[in-house]
């Protein structure tokens, strides 16, 4: 087996214990003899916390036999390591590339067990849901929304893998390769097969990199759009690309330090979204309907749709205006086949020279309404620039007025919020070269600047002080992580990384140099509305309610990182179907690090050892003395049993 072989990397420096009390049986001693006690045990705690900063790798039989301390406002806790045989163990995290015993666990009063789902649910998006899509509207793919099941509804089982899974080739490898068991759908080999999208070849996948308006692949066509806009000088760092299809476009921007948010619908068996997220891309499950895309307003440099199917000029240009709100100013929409240079291809279209030019004659009229310049049309491209700011924009809207500026509101409101046909204002600017809400810094400086957003005092409760102080605690936090998990920074173990409540993207600011992307996920819970602060970092995120599903495929990310979680669901949704689900987007052996309080933590591992995962709870960066924790963890591999094995059954 693969890595089967390897050392381990992980030693825990402490875990909870189901002992009973240690002051129990002290009852009936004297005052002083129990001072004396507390004194020498607090000493002890101080002695182990000395040994952890100077070696963070404790050996085991250290970590089973000290005892760490900590206060709780008026009661002192002992939180020692457990006695079991596991404390001595240590986690894997390399990968295996095979299956065991299909996660077994042995039966255990004090944990839950959570069986494996059917495997008709290998696939599983509790929100996407064909068979309850099917009950909504299906006028403008309303049908196609988050449409989430009631909390009766929720799987309490765990989500398996399809039989022959294999984790998937490194990256950039798996830009072009992706096992045929991990996805085992050829619809779109044959749906596709004079476009290049994909091939099939025996045991695997090949991602030619072509597309429907791309066929001699995604590097010239997007070398063709280089020829019209910049993309070199790091002006243009986020994109988004609408009806993505496998991701190509998105793929092979990476190399140019190019990060886009791809998106598509959920289909009913192509799995495109799927390939892309198997291929190692940024995508997620989305669709433009009747409610805004969950993101914040002038978040992406640059929107693409490459014969998307999008009707743009359609119900008063909703989908256009929607478009203009996710873009920052100055920022680029980019549109690639019909009805873009219909005189020349419309017999390869299939379509009538009338119907495709209302088409286009639509689209420049929502284009000119939302102030938008037309930079050029060449080919089957054609690109238009939003403007820096609204100021000549107003001007130029005093004889039509259609769509109307909204009315006062959150732009960046965009979980479950209705799309309106009005037009989103820019902030206010003192004269015409000014750029609205601020001039970003070129990538990569971009990164490390104080974004427009904090230094114009826009983000409530965060200052340019906060922004500083939260970056050298994230260097400082991420540094650490690597100690514990040593195969964090290694090229090629993690890619699709996901950071669950993610304030100010510090964790992946500190994984930038690494090959790896990260989706930052600010909580539609969260206090402060942060995610616009992230997508002017030049990184790229999405809202998301814990308390749901989130829309993506089972086994989406090799690691997924959780700070505070679960303190701030507390009383909203329950633990185990937060774990449930990340379990769900998990790959096998995958890894998790979770930050909570300790006895938070105590309750998560009871669950996790009810998924089978293999986790241990240490230190805090700062010592044994601080009462947050972090648990790390391993998702077992195992899969769906075979054909063969389930007729046996």
């Amino acid at each position: 087996m693969a890595g089967s072989n390897q050392t381990p990397y992980y030693t825990p420096t402490s875990k909870p214990s189901s002992a009973t009390h240690p002051f129990s049986s002290w009852k009936k001693l004297n005052l002083y003899y129990l001072l004396a006690s507390i004194t020498f045990l607090c000493c002890a705690c101080y002695y182990a916390g000395y040994l952890q900063h100077t070696n963070v790798g404790l050996t085991s039989n250290i970590a089973s036999s000290t005892t760490t301390c900590f206060t709780s406002q008026n009661t002192t806790s002992l939180f020692s390591s457990s006695s079991s045989s596991s404390s001595s163990s240590q986690l894997d995290f390399s990968t295996h590339h095979a299956a065991g015993d299909g996660g077994a666990v042995a039966p255990d009063d004090t944990v839950k067990i959570y069986p494996p789902c059917d495997v008709k649910y290998s696939e599983y998006t509790p929100c996407e849901d064909y068979q309850r899509s099917l009950k909504f509207n299906r006028d403008r793919l309303i049908y196609r929304e988050r449409h989430c099941p009631e909390k009766s509804e929720f799987l309490k089982c765990r989500i398996p893998a399809p039989y022959g899974y294999k984790n998937p080739f490194k990256w950039p490898l798996s830009r072009d390769l992706v096992w045929y068991n991990n996805v085992p759908h050829k619809e779109l080999t044959v749906e596709k097969a004079v476009q290049n999208w994909i091939r099939y070849e025996g045991d695997r996948f090949r991602f030619p990199g072509g597309g429907t308006m791309f066929p001699n692949g995604a590097d010239a066509y997007i070398d063709d759009i280089g020829e019209l806009i910049n993309l070199k000088d790091g002006s243009i760092r986020t994109a988004i690309d609408t009806g993505c299809g496998v991701a190509s476009w998105g793929a092979y921007l990476l190399s140019r330090n190019i990060l886009a948010m791809s998106f598509a619908p959920r289909d009913t068996h192509e799995g495109q979204v799927q390939f892309a997220l198997e291929r190692g891309v940024p995508a997620l499950i989305g669709v433009i309907a009747s409610k805004r895309l969950p993101y914040p307003s002038r978040a992406f440099d640059m929107a693409h749709c490459s014969r998307c199917l999008i009707p743009w000029g359609e119900y008063d240009g909703t989908y256009l205006i929607e478009v203009d709100r996710v873009l920052r100013p100055g920022g680029y929409w980019i549109l690639s086949g019909p009805p873009i240079h219909w005189r020349k291809y419309w017999k390869g279209w299939d379509r009538t020279k009338e119907d495709l030019n209302t088409e286009q004659t639509k689209i420049e009229q929502v284009a000119r309404s939302l102030c938008w310049k037309k930079i050029v049309e060449k080919n089957d491209i054609a690109i238009w620039q939003k403007p820096y700011n609204h100021l000549h924009c107003k001007e130029l809207r005093t004889a039509s007025k259609t769509p109307p500026l909204c009315p006062a509101q959150d732009p960046d409101n965009a979980w479950y919020t209705e799309i309106e046909t009005c037009l989103t204002p820019l902030p206010d600017v003192s004269s015409e070269e000014k750029v609205a809400g601020g001039q970003l810094e070129k990538w990569p400086k971009r990164l490390h600047a104080i974004p427009s957003r904090i230094s114009r005092g826009t983000v409530n409760g965060v200052t340019v002080d906060t922004f500083k102080k939260d970056s050298q605690l994230w260097k400082r936090r991420v540094s650490y992580y690597k100690t514990v998990n040593n195969q964090l920074g290694q090229s090629g173990r993690y890619r699709n990384l996901l950071d669950m409540n993610a304030y100010l993207a510090g964790f992946a600011a500190n994984l930038v140099d690494d090959p790896v992307w990260v989706m930052n996920i600010v909580p539609a819970e969260a206090k402060i509305n942060t995610l616009g602060v992230i997508f002017e970092r030049g990184l790229i995120g999405t809202y998301q309610s814990w308390c749901e599903a989130m829309s993506t495929y089972p086994r989406t990310y090799d690691l997924i990182h959780a700070d505070s979680v679960f303190t701030l669901y507390k009383d909203r949704c329950e633990m185990e179907d937060i774990l449930l689900e990340m379990d769900r987007i998990l790959r096998p052996e995958g890894s998790v690090i979770i930050r909570d309080d300790v006895d938070t933590l105590i309750k998560v591992k009871r669950i996790t050892d009810g998924l089978n995962w293999d986790s241990q709870i240490v230190d805090h960066e700062d010592g044994p003395l601080e009462r947050e924790k972090l648990l790390f963890a391993v998702k077992s591999y195992w899969t769906a049993p075979s054909t063969q094995e389930s007729k046996v059954s």
